[in-house]
């Protein structure tokens, strides 16, 4: 091809100056506002084709863009208000008519009519012939002095000002604050068993540990010692014990394992029902959700344990055991009962199936000695020991079956082992004293006055109090107080190396036998407990679930051998 239809362009030729001679630089300078005007006027007149008068309407339209944003929009304001003035507004009339009121006639007097007198008829006599069933009351027991007892003593009422946010009702009515003095009164309690129960709670508090914990055996002892606090009616809402008692719960809750099981167990694992007995109990009087679900999981572990006899065994396995033990098996059914009470049986309705069942599996202990009497032996068809016949007896007692048999002569077979401190019979004198004292309690009349005049005054005599000067102990009004435990007389109270801890538990449930359980015979009803408490506000508690260092709980024995 020719040179001439492929020119060659002229490569020295400087491109700036090709821009420069079309003046296309002059789009690129900074320029003032003024400036930018007088160039946009220009660019204007230029042809429109060229580079200048694009230029220029661009920056006219970049210019102007801001003026008609807010130009349009008031022009268009005016236009509908002027256009609002010459809109003609629409108008209704209406015809109204008065019409003259007419003038009402005069109404006649109207006449009484006279009243006869009405006279009463006459009285017939109506024979009625009215049984009722009355459990007999105490005869052969003297009154409590004046100052003995109180219906409620005012120097206790002090533990317990703030009232439980649950009023109770059916066997736990009595705890109360009202109706725990009535109850004291009523039984045969009296402010020297008052004096003694404050005296050991007090004694707890000073020596509970700082995780919340108690004793060598540290679930199982927490909630014994819980039992005591809620047995006296106190909850975490009480002034004087309350963060005692939410540092224990604090600590239960905390040690237990996800599949209901607590850290720190005895080798038998008694710690189960006896944690489950009290979270039970905590929750029946508090409604606390948390403690609510952690009962369950106790519980549940105890109604798969359960022995194909109905009776239970150490370690609750869950595939069930040959081997029958009725201490151990009367710890589960307090703690089925205590479940009962609270209401948990709705949620986990195995419990009422395990309750039926241990009927049968606690008469499986049971041997007749004699036409009137018998015993609850400590293992089915082994060891004929006498000493759990009272935890046979409450066990039928909290399972419904207080007239059976097997109960009745239970009570009687109970006698052997009478309250003496000073010569006790043989074995673990206050384990057994504890069921005995609930037995004879639910049993009633003239057994448990009898019962009662042995006990009371004895149990309170021997108890080792600690003067308020060197307790140690500092109330919530910053005030020094006596305390006082006990110490089992027994040469060998089997208690797992938990000495004076469980000895001042039990022996403090047992002088609030008068009012931690109403006996089935005798149960305020829910009208007289309002009257006497009248309305409560509602109270939340608030209890955060703290996991205990484990290396602190060790695998302690507990209840060794045979009782």
């Amino acid at each position: 091809m020719s040179d001439d239809l492929n020119p060659v362009p002229d490569i020295e030729e400087d491109p700036f100056e090709i821009l420069q001679k079309h003046d296309l630089l002059r789009l690129f300078d900074e320029l003032t506002f003024r400036q930018k005007w007088k160039r946009v006027f220009q660019g204007l007149k230029q042809p429109l084709e060229s580079g200048e008068h694009k230029w220029a309407r661009l920056q006219l339209l970049r210019l102007l863009s801001p003026f008609a944003a807010v130009l349009v929009p008031v022009l268009m304001l005016f236009l509908i208000a002027l256009l609002a003035q010459f809109t003609p507004q629409s108008t209704q009339s209406f015809e109204v008519t008065v019409i003259e009121p007419t003038p009402m006639e005069d109404l006649e007097d109207i006449e009484q009519p006279e009243m006869e007198p009405l006279e009463p008829p006459d009285p017939v006599d109506i024979e009625v012939d009215v049984q009722m069933d009355v459990a007999p009351m105490p005869t052969d027991v003297a009154a409590p002095t004046a100052e003995d007892a109180s219906v409620q003593p005012a120097e206790f009422d002090s533990v317990a000002q703030i009232r439980s946010p649950v009023v109770l009702s059916g066997m736990l009515g009595s705890r109360n604050p009202g109706t725990r003095g009535q109850a004291l009164g009523r039984y045969g309690g009296g402010g020297h068993t008052e004096q003694a129960v404050i005296r050991a709670l007090r004694w707890l508090a000073k020596n509970q540990r700082a995780d919340g914990s108690w004793g060598n055996s540290r679930p199982a002892m927490t909630s014994l010692a819980l039992l005591a606090y809620l047995g006296y009616g106190a909850t975490p809402a009480s002034e004087e014990f309350g963060q005692t008692i939410e540092r224990g719960i604090r600590y239960l809750v905390g040690a237990q394992e996800d599949n209901g099981r607590f850290r720190g167990r005895d080798n038998h694992d008694y710690t189960q029902p006896i944690a489950a007995y009290a979270l039970a109990e905590v929750y029946g009087m508090t409604k606390i959700p948390m403690v609510r679900d952690a009962a369950l999981k106790a519980l549940d572990v105890i109604v798969k344990g359960q022995n194909p006899t109905g009776s239970f065994d150490y370690n609750l396995r869950p595939s069930g055991s040959n081997r029958d033990d009725l201490s151990y098996a009367a710890w589960c059914v307090q703690a089925l009962k205590a479940a009962e009470i609270a209401g948990l049986h709705r949620d986990l309705p195995g419990i009422t199936n395990a309750m039926a069942r241990a009927v049968g599996g606690v008469k499986g202990h049971f041997r007749q000695q004699g036409d009137a009497a018998g015993i609850f032996g400590y293992m089915r068809g082994g060891s004929r020991h006498p000493g759990l016949t009272g935890a046979g007896v409450l066990s039928m007692q909290f399972l419904g079956e207080g007239r059976a048999r097997e109960t009745r002569m239970g009570i009687a077979g109970m006698a052997n082992y009478p309250f003496n401190w000073q010569n006790p019979p043989a074995g673990s004198i206050v384990y057994y004293w504890y069921y005995n004292t609930q037995a004879y309690f639910q049993e009633g009349g003239a057994v448990w006055d009898r019962w009662n005049a042995e006990f009371s005054r004895p149990l309170v005599s021997v108890q080792n109090v600690i003067s308020r000067e060197e307790s140690g102990y500092v109330d919530h009004k910053g005030q020094p107080q006596e305390t006082g435990f006990w110490e089992s007389p027994a040469a060998r109270e089997m208690t797992g190396g938990n000495g004076k801890v469980m000895d001042t538990i039990l022996c403090t449930l047992m002088l609030e036998v008068y009012y931690r359980y109403l006996p089935t015979f005798q149960q305020v009803t829910d009208d007289e407990i309002e009257s006497e408490l009248g309305d409560e506000e509602d109270l939340i508690i608030e209890i955060v679930q703290t996991r205990p260092d484990i290396r602190e709980l060790g695998d302690t024995h507990m209840f060794a051998g045979a009782r």
